[in-house]
């Protein structure tokens, strides 16, 4: 990898033996290793890592978790907030564990569709509640650096399954209480 990095610097005009650039091929090649190390990971040995029994049925909500990914298209980053519920049927996960489900699927090459709906998807199969829910909302360097360069557009995904899907009254308390701010 370091070797292609010194290649695209030599493309964009640059000397890679300059004492700027000297160490730059190293330190892309790390940064994009630890960028990309959600393919190294297991959601489900993560979520299961942690299985508590529990009687609890109402929804179980962590919000505002900050993640950073790569866009698959352009590879510049996208970041933003993840909201991620789910109502249990017999047993919680750690709440740790949610944010480190989201940063599993963030550390690839995203799109940000897909990633809303791969980390619902490994909470639905590992924990089999009665319902999972994500909702992301992200900044997209891609829209914001180039192309058509609006800073301020903020992109929302969301994917519902089970009872967030198929109950609207259970989705708007969701809706509720990721929109409540203190």
């Amino acid at each position: 990898m370091e070797e292609m990095v010194r290649k695209i610097l030599v493309e964009l005009g640059e000397d890679p033996q300059r004492e700027g650039l000297n160490k730059t091929p190293h330190r892309v090649a790390t940064a994009l290793r630890a960028l990309t190390s959600g393919y190294r990971e297991n959601a489900e040995e993560i979520i299961k890592s942690a299985l508590f029994t529990v009687d609890n049925q109402e929804i179980v909500l962590v919000r505002d978790i900050d993640f950073s990914s790569l866009c698959e298209h352009h590879m510049l980053p996208f970041m933003g907030r993840a909201h991620v519920a789910y109502l249990p049927k017999g047993q919680v996960v750690g709440l740790s564990k949610l944010a480190r489900i989201v940063d599993v699927f963030a550390r690839r090459l995203q799109v940000q569709e897909r990633m809303t709906t791969q980390i619902a998807e490994a909470l639905q199969h590992a924990l089999a509640p009665a319902g999972v829910a994500v909702v992301i909302e992200a900044t997209h360097m891609c829209m914001v650096m180039r192309g058509v360069q609006k800073p301020n557009a903020v992109t929302v995904t969301s994917t519902m399954l089970g009872a967030f899907r198929n109950n609207p009254a259970t989705r708007a308390e969701l809706m509720q209480l990721i929109t409540a701010r203190r």
